[in-house]
């Protein structure tokens, strides 16, 4: 039942485009303008992702094998593919309102009226997928039946829903991102663009952790930890609060000191390293909290992640970061205390990559952002990955995180008690029960 996790996780992150356009929706009846660009970027995301990937794969898949198998389909799925045949031509109908609301006063109302209406729709919608077609296809579809859906989800050679797609589908979201207002989003004037994916897939040990203990004072934080990470892996922590996650991180770069244990990276011993050699060596972090300097400019924080770094390489890096992430130049001599959470995680994370890193450690990274921006950040994640960089995620998001991790460990007050594939781990009662939610 893969293809059943994949719409899912596609419907909630539509749900965060409706809730975003809500929330821009009520600003704008507040006194605020229209901003074609923005919408603009929306209607694309919608019209090739939604109208174009989503609800064919789901038409010609899941939908038509559960009337095959349910005379009661029938009822659920003609109203649900009725409004998959519809979505082209509301689409339609709102970029014009959104042509005509660039005149103002009651064009925007209108169109204001219209984004509503679009986003209920929407809305009710998924809630009949998730409640009423999904539960019936778990019902009486066959284990036959799912291995040909999931065949259909999974193949990523597709070219419709296949990796090339999805990273096309990452820089349309990254758009949407980028321009939406910065109540909502990251408030740029250009969406910007993330690199495209051409990195090795997992290949030999990078990290190697072994009987890792952490003290404050005489509390134990770690108690003996093992695990190693793959070049090229993205590998999810995750625990309650207070498990050891972020000292976990913090051991691992240095800035908290270890008190028993082996740390190997690269092949070399780096137990005794300074955290600042640690970084040289291609170990950086994205704190938790963010921890930009406030008085400091947006382009000096920047600066800051690659003082182990050649100067020669600077200016190519800060591009790389300002091409990635628009905000960050068009503000960047201001100082970063005064920029949105949102624009701060944004340049934590800039200001990690700027050291070039073999080993990325993101210390939750979604902590305290608006929805449209927790999913950025996974986007970014996931193209970082496609690039072929080593990550550790540790993350209050344990669904979001477990999602796009090729393996995870679970912590409990300093002990890993279970580990796995990231998918293993989602589909781990114990795990489901504790951090899941299910």
């Amino acid at each position: 039942m893969e293809s059943l996790r994949i719409i899912t996780e596609e419907h909630q992150n539509l749900w965060r485009i409706a809730t975003t356009i809500d929330l821009v929706a009520d600003e704008i009846e507040a006194g605020g303008k229209v901003d074609p660009a923005f919408f603009g970027s929306v209607f694309d995301y919608i019209e090739q992702f939604v109208d174009r990937a989503h609800h064919p794969k789901e038409d010609d898949y899941l939908f038509r094998i559960l009337r095959q198998r349910s005379a009661e389909a029938a009822v659920i799925l003609d109203r649900l593919q009725a409004e998959h045949h519809n979505g082209p031509e509301n689409l339609k109908a709102l970029r014009r309102k959104l042509a005509e609301a660039a005149g103002g006063g009651e064009a925007n109302s209108q169109f204001v009226a219209a984004l509503r209406n679009y986003t209920q729709g929407l809305k009710g919608h998924i809630r009949a997928e998730e409640k009423d077609a999904m539960p019936l296809a778990r019902e009486v579809l066959t284990a036959e039946d799912w291995a040909e859906i999931d065949r259909a989800f999974l193949d990523n050679a597709d070219p419709v829903f296949g990796e090339k797609a999805s990273a096309e589908f990452r820089e349309l979201f990254h758009r949407i991102a980028s321009l939406a207002p910065e109540s909502v989003g990251l408030g740029a004037r250009s969406g910007g663009e993330l690199q495209p994916g051409a990195g090795p897939r997992a290949g030999d040990v990078l990290l190697s952790v072994s009987g890792l203990e952490s003290c404050y004072g005489r509390i134990k934080a770690l108690k003996g930890i093992d695990f190693e990470v793959r070049r090229g892996e993205t590998v999810a922590l995750v625990g309650s609060n207070g498990a050891g996650k972020t000292t976990l991180l913090r051991t691992l770069s240095g800035v908290q000191p270890a008190s028993a244990g082996r740390i190997y990276f690269g092949g070399d011993d780096i137990s005794g390293l300074r955290s600042d050699l640690r970084m040289k060596a291609g170990i950086c972090q994205s704190p938790e909290g963010r921890q930009v300097f406030g008085p400091l400019s947006i382009e000096d924080n920047l600066r800051l992640g690659a003082y182990t770094q050649p100067k020669s390489q600077v200016p190519e890096d800060l591009e790389k970061v300002y091409a990635m992430f628009p905000i960050l130049k068009e503000k960047r001599n201001l100082p970063a205390g005064t920029l949105s959470g949102g624009q701060q995680q944004m340049l934590a994370i800039g200001r990690a990559l700027m050291g070039r890193p073999k080993l990325l450690l993101l210390d939750e990274p979604s902590m305290g952002l608006a929805p449209l921006l927790v999913q950025e950040v996974f986007n970014v994640v996931k193209a970082l990955k496609a690039q072929g960089m080593t990550i550790i995620l540790a993350e209050q998001n344990a669904f979001a995180a477990l999602a796009i991790a090729d393996r995870g460990y679970v912590l409990e007050t300093g002990n890993i008690t279970l580990s796995g594939t990231g998918q293993e781990l989602i589909s781990n009662e114990q795990v489901r029960a504790a951090y899941l939610g299910m």
